[in-house]
This record gives C-alpha cells, structure tokens and sequence, in this order.
C-alpha cells in the first residue's frame, strides 16, 4: 500500500507541539496535525507487508493500509469512508490512543513505524473541516426501543450502530452532559471537548435521545461523580424498553489505604480531574489548586500523567510522581515482543512539561498538622523474581501539599449491576462473552454490558469496540439476526 518504495526513502515524522513553556499557561489543545503533503509522504512509508499486523493489532481493527493508500494518493474523502467503516470516533482515537497498531506495524521490527495515530487524526480532521462528516440516519424504523447506561465510548458508539439499524435509543448519563470520561476526565489540552459536542449533535440527528443528570439504580459510592437530578429503578428500564445495555464503565477507583489516608489534600485523581474540565468549560472554580504547592501523583498511567499536566497549569511548585513497579527499559526488546505492546519506557507530553518520576516506591504513610497533609513518609523496593520487598534503610519522607491517587479503576460500581440482578465476574465486572452466541449478554435476559463495565478497566479503542460488538448482538437479539458489522 501507498508508494512501495516508500519506507526506503522517508523518515517519519511527528506532528508539532507547541513549546511546553507555552502550552502550560491554557488548557486547550496544543498539537498540530499533519497538513496533506506531510500526511501524504507518511503514508507512503506504509509498505507492502502482505500482512498487515497493525489492522491485528489495532481494537476495532481498522483497514489502516487501505486508508494509508488513500491518503497518499490525495483520496481523502475514500480515507474518511474506511475509516469510519470501523471506527465511530477517530476524532478520539486519534489523539488519545496509545496506538497498539504502530507498536503491531512491520516497520517497527527494525526501523520507526508508520505514524498511523497522526494520519488518522489527520483524516478525520479534514473531514470534520470538509463537511464530510454528517448524519445517517436509518431508512426505516424497527419500532424497537433500547435504553443505554452511561454515554463514554462503549455507550456512544453501541447508540449510534443501534440507531442506524433503526432502533429508539435513549442514552442515560448521571452527570450534566453527554461523554462520561471523554467529557469529564480527560483534559481539555487531549482532547477538546468541542469534539465531543459535534460528534454529539451528529449523533442526535440520527434519532438517539440523550437524558442527562439521571441515576440508574441505588446511590453511587465516594469517588464517584454524579450530578443527577433525577432517578429511574432498573425495574422501569427493563419495564419500558426492549433491551438495555449496562455500558458505565469501571469507576470504582482504587483506594491506598495508609495511616494519613484522610488528611485533607489526599484525594483521588477523578476528585482533580472532573472539576478542572468543569471549570475549563465554563463552570465554577476547581477547589483544589495546586497553584504553590508541592504535588505528588501516585500511579504512573495515563491519569496520573493527567494530573502531572494539570498541576503544571495551575501553577504547582513541584510535581513528583510515583509508581510502585520498576522503571521500564528506554527500548523494548523488538524480537521478543512484536508485533505485541512492548513493556518500554513512556514519556508523556505531561513529563516533559515538569515532572520529577520515581519509579520502585512504595508510600507508606502520608504525615500532617491540624488535618492537612504535609509529607509522606516512603520506602524503595528491591524487584526479584516478579515479588517486591522493601529494601532495607531506604525510608524517606517527601514534602507533599497535595497528594492525588491515579492507581487505576478496580471494577464497575457493584450497586448499579446487583439492581438489575446481574451476575458478576472475578473482578466484579458484568458477566458475558464477547464472542459466540449470546454475546455480551448478561445473566439477566435482556440486559447487555459492554466496555470497561464488562471487561475491566481498558482503553477508549476497546470501548468503541466493545459497543460497535455489543449493537450487532443486540440488533440480532431483538430481529433475530444484523447486518451491522462487529
């Protein structure tokens, strides 16, 4: 695909960011996208595999050298076509995936891999820019009514391939606006919610309904956020639609519970998060300011990378973050590892903004005066044989104004699946295949789960992927058989 000779003649190139220095004074997005020829020359770096492991190796499995070979030869309106083929939300997934399908590219065996992340956002972008991107609503109705809880990634994509199968979709969303974490827990500079409203206003027109500030079932446990106003019984959905789909996420977080734990200034990431995309959308002030103060982050993922960035806009006068595992190699071992997510060394733009990063530490106590936090008292870990240990003598204490915990997500909140009786897994998700006959479907009829509530806590690419699945075994649950892909 694209120019054969191609990956022999060009070197790859990233898309611009603006100076750290810059982009810490606002929260709006900082990173340009490839214009044509850029995008045009990048996609002819795409050889001609034969077998294109990144498709593989991408989630939702998308047609990544068919829309490379568009692109290089200037087809962009063929590009937008394949890629909305199997993907409802490129405008995401290209800017907030961690792109698995690069890590998976045949190039990256022994040189750079094609920048697929950035020539997909390249091509929805113009499309977006074009006109290209409009309604499609169904030919005709099914009469069919199928309710959907929570509006993130899982939920939007399986409301959308529903309502162009035809069906009446009524998406329920417990905060005051539609796109759960996308909308209110991803930073504004990832990812600008203006996206999330024009992707919104095109799902509209295709008939979904959206209700917002509505709970389903009993109340939701601390750490979790909620604005509704308003509250429907599991009975009544299961009463008033044909199917329901379970799709709220795992939002439970993780909790480290050490002596200190309630000292003012502890606080999970979502508790910084939220309000600050609140605030940058026209809301009221964030409480928490970090503007002057020492911040620690404990976790090293993509949300503690997003409190690193956050600190930084408010003004923090240090960030340190802190995972307990070892510090990853600054290269993976490529013939072990390809075409598969390589354990390597990952720097975020949010780093590279001010960030001091330990990796093998435990925290063991968080120390303070008149209830607010001060310091944290911490240990070094040795590594051996995949088992930790303390190492001996290695206690240390950090000044700490504020400590945000980023550790992760341990499940689905359990009140919401005991009220529609729904059996639970191991790890306390949803309980359904992905696969076979009767997939994604729960214990309870009628009742279907799909993304981070079915399988765990994952990434936004296996949401979409999960809810496209998810249409297509509740399209052929209530007509008996879909048209509509997986």
């Amino acid at each position: 695909m694209g120019k054969p000779t191609g990956f022999l003649e060009f070197e790859r190139l990233s898309e611009a960011h603006e100076p750290a220095e810059a982009r810490v004074r606002h929260y709006r997005e900082f990173v340009a996208r490839l214009g044509d020829a850029d995008a045009s020359v990048q996609a002819a770096r795409c050889m001609d595999c034969g077998i294109p492991f990144c498709s593989n190796g991408c989630p939702v499995n998308n047609n990544i050298p068919d829309f490379n070979d568009a692109v290089y030869r200037g087809n962009w309106r063929q590009a937008i076509d394949i890629l909305h083929s199997t993907n409802n939300f490129p405008e995401i997934t290209g800017r907030i995936c961690p792109a698995p399908c690069e890590a998976a590219c045949t190039l990256n065996i022994n040189l750079e891999p094609v920048g697929i992340k950035s020539l997909e956002r390249a091509i929805i972008d113009k499309a977006g820019e074009s006109g290209w991107v409009l309604p499609q609503p169904p030919a005709r109705k099914t009469g069919k009514r199928v309710a959907i809880v929570g509006s993130g990634p899982a939920g939007l994509a399986c409301a959308q391939q529903l309502a162009r199968a035809g069906h009446d979709v009524t998406v329920f969303e417990k905060n005051d606006r539609i796109g759960g974490l996308l909308r209110y827990g991803i930073p504004d500079f990832k990812l600008d919610k203006r996206l999330l409203d024009w992707r919104m206003a095109q799902i509209r027109e295709e008939g979904v309904t959206f209700r917002t500030r509505t709970l389903i079932g009993p109340d939701l446990p601390g750490g979790v956020a909620c604005d509704a106003l308003r509250r429907i019984a599991p009975r009544e959905l299961l009463q008033d639609f044909d199917a329901v789909v379970l799709a709220g996420g795992a939002e439970t977080p993780r909790d480290l519970p050490i002596p200190g734990r309630d000292l003012d200034g502890v606080h999970f990431a979502l508790e910084f998060l939220i309000p600050q995309n609140r605030e940058v959308a026209g809301g009221r002030k964030n409480v928490i300011n970090a503007a002057g103060k020492h911040v620690v982050v404990i976790g090293g993922g993509d949300t503690g990378s997003d409190c690193v960035g956050t600190a930084n806009r408010q003004g923090a006068a240090s960030v340190t973050q802190f995972e307990l595992l070892p510090r990853p190699p600054e290269q993976e071992d490529k013939p072990l590892t390809w075409p598969y997510w390589p354990l390597k060394l990952r720097t975020s733009t949010s780093h590279h903004e001010g960030c001091s990063r330990e990796w093998s530490v435990v925290t063991r106590a968080c120390v303070g005066e008149k209830g607010k936090l001060q310091a944290l008292k911490c240990a070094r870990l040795e590594w051996k044989d995949g088992k930790m240990g303390e190492i001996p003598g290695s206690e240390f204490t950090v000044k700490a104004d504020l400590m945000f915990l980023a550790m992760g997500f341990v499940s689905p909140v359990a009140g919401l699946l005991d009220a529609f009786d729904v059996a639970r897994d191991s790890r306390g998700n949803a309980r359904a295949t992905s696969d076979g006959e009767g997939c994604y479907q729960t214990s309870v009829g009628k009742v279907f789960a799909a993304g981070d509530m079915r399988r765990g806590q994952s990434l936004v690419v296996w949401a979409i992927r999960e809810g496209r699945q998810c249409a297509r075994a509740v399209d052929a649950f209530l007509m008996g058989a879909s048209l509509l892909p997986r």
